[in-house]
């Protein structure tokens, strides 16, 4: 697989085996095998390209699915002409210089039998098991006869889940692909450009995530091409150019040669030429080209502690491009990835990047999950270990999560858009949970992500977050590495705000979030006022106390009183209303009346929107929950006075914030549960006697009912 794919007329950059031909090979397709005793010689390349990666294969059950394939698809032609079993015969191939093992060769070759021949999924189970078998299913497709316009998504959606079984199903679903890519000239223009589109959003992530560089890079100057002709042409031209020109990276080459051989490190250096798209990124990040554009070096050495020493010796014996480093062996990437890359100068100013990785590493970064074999029959004879959802590289965290949300996701439609958008998320973190648990993000998730990650559908009631031990806004995007505790109401009846969906990143939040504001409609012009509102930041920096936090739930004999018969009291968490403030209530779903303080601003909004008020009234001063705000002078030991003399009032800190000091001033936030409302003023009196406090007043958070 190699970039010169999109390009056949170009001539090849790449030696070895030559390319198989399919016209030949399907005039011997046609004729059929000639002696049950050997290996047909239709899939001779196949034969030796799979003993190339594996010496002692058994080529028997290849022959026996080579067989029952040419049989089966007998007759049949493809729109290019040619017989149709060319093109079993290709993935398989394709497969097998990738170093796939027999296994997924086999449904390799049948992988087209169940959906286009009378073969069945019984007879393939019969003749080859029931692996082949999960394979072969797995990639076939459903009927639009029976999921009409649904039947595109919803055969994505069974082959992921099949995936999540066995990844082998989307190794040979991406060879498929790319044959058919190779191949599309023969279809209508409209067709062309729907099917380049899909395998864009869809199938060339999938191939990055999983690792297989080798389908991924030839996929995309397919769909480059198709999409973008005139970029194309002028990406050609420049390569076909530069071709002609002198090659300044062979002679960095050699000069790193040399490097590594008086250092004497065993290392093989290769000029890697840069594939269509990678030219025309590198074109437009800086905008002209240099000569050593057109490609990178590549340098294998045998053990990881190598690649280190060979980057001590070109760091040492060139200048080297700091910003350009950068460690994946020690941070591999989540699709598998390791390898060292940087950059240097030449003595003559030429600018080479490098690329340093092992032999081993190199089959993965080009075959990715296909250069694993079976990793679900272990080698020594034990069942594989289980240790949680990275135990098995094959089963990352993005994987995980797409399984999970697509099961919340019925509609055909939802689950097309939701997984376009997950795949568009071209990189993943890990942020570590309080228990010490990690969860796998898509970069630029947010705490609301974390929380639906974490909690599923219980995150509806969450009202904040700590990020690395501070008090963070929901919308607090996580960075890899981070700790995050999410903090959730004890209201069951809590919602999210509809402004959650501005935060949410993943799929399984959106869907989760959206779900419940279409279950409950009345509540998203009062959701921010309740328990699931993320804090608000504070413009000195930091963030307020969640107003969640201090939004208490009581039946009606407990404090208060509403006039709505068998309705549930809940406290605003914008003013914190307790007895004796004159206070009033607004109805929310499922019978709770929220109560806020008349002078609270929520108040006026409802009003405005013609919401009716509810009478409250307050049955007794007994225990109560406030957030209070305390403005003062910065000086040593000031919080713990305070603290001091919230304590020495007979409250208790909830929790408290201090933000920042701007010009000398600092504002304290404290969420305090107190044994008697009667006892509020007195500790705001006893706050503001404090030294250095100059006030002291109820929290006040924007929010609805």
């Amino acid at each position: 697989m190699s970039a010169e794919a999109a390009n056949p007329g170009a001539t090849s950059r790449r030696r070895g085996r030559t390319r198989l031909d399919l016209r030949r090979i399907g005039r011997v397709a046609l004729l059929g095998p000639t002696s049950r005793d050997r290996l047909p010689d239709a899939i001779g390349h196949v034969a030796d390209a799979h003993r190339a990666h594996h010496p002692d294969a058994d080529l028997t059950i290849l022959r026996r699915a080579y067989v029952l394939a040419e049989s089966s698809h007998r007759g049949q032609m493809r729109k290019s002409g040619e017989p149709y079993i060319t093109h079993p015969l290709a993935v398989t191939l394709i497969l097998a210089e990738l170093g796939a093992e027999t296994t997924t060769l086999t449904a390799a070759l049948l992988h087209d039998t169940v959906e286009d021949t009378d073969v069945t999924l019984d007879q393939v189970r019969s003749e080859f098991g029931e692996e082949v078998c999960f394979l072969v299913d797995g990639v076939t497709k459903l009927e639009k006869v029976d999921y009409g316009a649904a039947a595109e998504p919803e055969t994505f959606r069974k082959m992921l889940v099949a995936t999540g079984n066995d990844v082998r199903v989307m190794s040979i679903k991406l060879a498929d692909r790319l044959h058919n890519m190779r191949t599309l000239t023969v279809m209508r223009p409209e067709k062309q450009a729907r099917i380049a589109r899909v395998t864009r959003d869809v199938l060339i992530p999938l191939a990055e995530r999983l690792g297989v560089q080798a389908l991924k890079t030839e996929l995309e100057d397919l769909v480059f091409a198709i999409l973008h002709p005139e970029e194309y042409e002028h990406t050609r031209a420049l390569i076909a150019a530069d071709a002609t020109a002198g090659d300044p990276l062979n002679v960095i080459a050699e000069e790193v040669r040399k490097v590594l051989r008086e250092a004497g490190l065993a290392a093989e250096v290769l000029v890697r030429p840069r594939h269509f798209v990678s030219v025309h990124r590198v074109r437009l990040k800086r905008g002209e080209l240099r000569g050593t554009d057109f490609g990178r070096l590549l340098v294998l050495v045998a053990e990881d502690a190598d690649c280190y020493g060979v980057l001590g010796e070109l760091h040492t014996c060139f200048t080297p491009v700091i910003s350009e480093f950068k460690d994946f062996i020690a941070a591999p990437k989540f699709n598998l990835y390791q390898s060292l890359h940087t950059a240097v100068a030449s003595p003559d100013g030429e600018v080479a990047e490098i690329l340093i990785r092992t032999h081993r590493m190199h089959k993965v970064a080009e075959a990715g999950v296909v250069a694993l074999g079976n990793p679900y029959t272990p080698t020594d004879g034990t069942e594989p270990a289980v240790e949680g959802e990275r135990a098995d590289p094959t089963r990352p965290g993005w994987l995980s999560r797409l399984l999970e949300w697509q099961e919340a996701t019925p509609d055909p439609d939802t689950f097309w858009t939701s997984l376009r958008a997950d795949l568009a998320e071209d990189r993943e973190i890990t942020v570590f949970r309080s228990d010490g648990a990690v969860l796998g993000l898509p970069a630029g998730a947010s705490c609301v992500d974390a929380a639906y990650a974490q909690y599923g559908e219980a995150a509806h009631r969450c009202i904040g977050a700590r990020v690395n031990g501070r008090l963070a806004t929901l919308s607090t995007v996580l960075s890899d590495g981070d700790t995050v505790q999410l903090l959730l109401a004890h209201d069951i009846g809590s919602g999210p705000s509809p402004e959650w969906l501005d935060h949410a990143r993943t799929p399984a939040a959106r869907i989760a979030i959206s779900g419940w504001l279409s279950a409950h409609p009345q509540d998203e012009a009062t959701a921010p006022g309740g328990a699931g509102r993320p804090p608000e930041p504070r413009p000195g920096g930091g963030a307020a106390p969640a107003p969640g936090i201090d939004t208490l739930v009581r039946r009606v004999a407990e404090n208060a009183v509403v006039d709505l018969p068998d309705a549930t009291v809940r406290f605003a968490g914008c003013c914190t209303p307790v007895p004796p403030d004159a206070v009033t209530g607004f109805a929310v779903r499922g019978g709770v009346v929220t109560v806020h303080r008349e002078e609270c601003p929520a108040v006026g909004r409802m009003q405005a929107r013609g919401r009716e008020p509810v009478g409250v009234r307050w049955l007794a001063t007994g225990d109560c929950r406030v957030t209070l705000v305390a403005e003062s002078f910065g000086r040593p030991r000031l919080l713990a006075d305070l603290t001091e003399a919230i304590a020495t009032a007979g409250a208790a800190v909830v929790s408290a914030t201090v933000e920042p000091p701007s010009e000398q001033r600092v504002r304290h936030t404290y969420t305090l549960q107190l044994p008697d409302a009667a006892l509020l003023p007195a500790l705001m009196r006893a706050m503001r006697e404090v030294p250095g406090v100059y006030d002291v007043g109820r929290a006040q958070h924007p929010a609805g009912a």
